[in-house]
Formats: structure tokens, C-alpha cells, sequence
């Protein structure tokens, strides 16, 4: 039976200087990172703070980096919102597939104008400031809410699962669609697991990246709340069909540390993964405004973790 344990822990910067003062001030979620090549790439999502009225809840930029910890800026927004109304409350939550001719697929959050639901939608384009946005790849069905936090993985029978948050009864929860290809068309199938009661995860779940090796089972870094939105990153596998669950982590893989400002958001997020030999660059951000990454490693043990 496999566990995972944080090695190390490095800060993530943003190099803004190019943007012409549009990133200052502003609070960083949701930073997926990528290699391409011999380069890292970040979509992060960008938020003012403080946050207007008439602010967008998300702007996603780009960056570039070439140790992955540091990265500088492009001077434009990748997506921002609108002006259809689906996506001009905001845009957040950026999740990054490589087409085979060297293309981009982002699947992302779009708030609609009035705040009040987010659907998955995808733009792609030739390069990250040349993106077209192209339909809803998932809205929520009757009685659930806000679709977000695109993560996709194939499993080994060939169909592929969009795992994504779902809000039900004042709750988050994981939720996923399969489909033949990343086009879908999607079918919601049972979520795939659910709060324990008796845990730091036992109101609220959010997707998280999933790692897959060769002769292992897929694992999901995923996001775990009390009632009063106390997230913190666990973590739970799978059989590679992603049928069944086959491990979870007892207690969270990372708590966030005490905040300087004792009114700050009590979280920690993940977002993307990285796998490099043996370690695993998780990368999350911290009180909802800043960014970290985690050094994780996988290791055999002898004792059972009951799903």
C-alpha cells in the first residue's frame, strides 16, 4: 500500500514587472503549472483585492519560468471574462491539455454576469495569448450548482473522466462525467467518493490534480473542508479503470500555517502537479492570495488505509 509525504516546501513568485501595474495588488489561486519542453508555464487565476462590486471574481494570465518557481509575466491576460454573459462575472480555475500539433485546450470556471452559477467552458488557440473561446464543455443538472475545477484523466479501460466541484445542499462536493474523448459528449456517472463524517474532510471536497504512473495506481490531491470552510489537501487513489477507490490518507498531506492576519481565509488549495523522476511538484496556493509548492513523494508501506 502506497502513502505520499511533503519533502519540501518552496515559495512561488511572480515576476509582474512587464505587466504594466495590472497584477499588483492582487490576489493568486489556482496556479497551474506545466512543463513544456525545458520550461515551466503557469495559468494562474488573478483576483483585485480588495473586491469591487463591479470586479471580476478571476483573470487568467500567463507566465514562464525555467526552474518552475519563478515566473515572469506575459503583459496581457490570457481569457478574461465575457462578453457573453455565461463567463462576464469572472474566469478562474485554469486547467491545461496539449494538443498533439503543439495547441492548447483550457478548460476553465466562467462566472456568469450575475455571480450566481459557474459552468465549464474551454478556449483553445496556436499559443496562451491567442485563445478563442469555444463552448460549454459542462453545465450543472437540475438541483446542483457551479460546475468548476476542471481536472481530466483517462483511465486504462480508454474513457476519459472530468472530474469537477459541484456545489448540493450548501456543500461542495467531487463529482465526475465520462465521455469517449476530451470532446466528450459527458455523462454524469456516481461521484466518485464522498466525506468522511468524522474527519477534517467532512463537509466540503474539491477536485484536485491527479498523478498517473506506469504500474500504479492513479492518485488525486484533493481539497477537504469542515462546515466552516477550513480546507486543507488530502489524498486518495484509484484502481486505473477508476472504478473503485483503492487508498486515502488519513490525516491531510498539508495544513496551512498559522496566518500572519488572523482574519485571513483558512486554506490550502491544490491545483497541478508536476512529476519529475521521484518527486512530485504539487503546486497549491495558500489564503485564497498566495503560492507555494510542494516537494511529495510516494512510498510503499505495509499498513492498509481504508477508503
Amino acid at each position: 500500500m502506497a502513502t505520499y509525504v511533503v519533502e519540501a516546501l518552496d515559495e512561488v513568485t511572480l515576476d509582474i514587472a512587464g505587466s504594466e501595474g495590472k497584477l499588483a495588488h492582487c490576489d493568486l489561486m489556482s496556479p497551474y503549472v506545466w512543463a513544456e519542453g525545458k520550461r515551466y508555464r503557469i495559468l494562474v487565476r488573478v483576483v483585485p483585492n480588495p473586491l469591487g462590486p463591479d470586479d471580476p471574481t478571476g483573470v487568467i494570465w500567463a507566465g514562464d519560468s525555467d526552474y518552475g518557481l519563478n515566473f515572469v509575466m506575459r503583459h496581457e491576460p490570457s481569457i478574461v471574462p465575457g462578453p457573453d454573459p455565461i463567463d462576464a462575472g469572472g474566469c478562474e480555475d485554469p486547467t491545461v491539455v496539449l494538443g498533439a500539433k503543439g495547441d492548447y485546450r483550457i478548460f476553465y470556471t466562467g462566472v456568469d454576469r450575475a455571480r450566481r452559477q459557474g459552468s465549464m467552458l474551454v478556449a483553445e488557440g496556436p499559443d496562451l495569448e491567442r485563445l478563442t473561446k469555444r463552448q460549454v464543455m459542462l453545465s450543472a443538472p437540475k438541483g446542483e450548482g457551479n460546475i468548476k475545477e476542471a481536472t481530466l484523466a483517462q483511465g486504462s479501460d480508454g474513457r476519459f473522466h472530468l472530474f469537477h466541484e459541484y456545489a448540493r445542499d450548501n456543500a461542495s462536493r467531487i463529482g465526475v462525467a465520462q465521455g469517449p474523448g476530451i470532446e466528450g459528449p459527458w455523462q454524469f456517472a456516481d461521484d466518485p467518493f464522498t466525506v468522511r463524517e468524522d474527519s477534517w474532510d467532512n463537509w466540503h471536497l474539491s477536485t484536485g490534480p491527479i498523478v498517473q504512473c506506469e504500474g500504479q495506481d492513479p492518485v488525486m490531491f484533493y481539497n477537504g473542508a469542515t462546515v466552516d470552510a477550513r480546507w486543507r489537501i488530502g489524498w486518495i487513489s484509484f484502481s486505473p479503470d477508476f472504478s473503485r477507490v483503492t487508498g486515502r490518507g488519513i490525516e491531510p498531506l498539508l495544513v496551512p500555517p498559522p496566518a500572519i492576519d488572523r482574519v485571513a481565509t483558512d486554506i490550502a488549495f491544490a491545483a497541478s502537479c508536476i512529476v519529475e523522476g521521484d518527486d512530485i511538484f504539487l503546486y497549491y496556493s495558500l489564503e485564497d492570495r498566495i503560492l507555494r509548492r510542494a516537494t511529495v513523494r510516494r512510498y510503499e508501506r505495509e499498513t492498509e488505509v481504508k477508503p
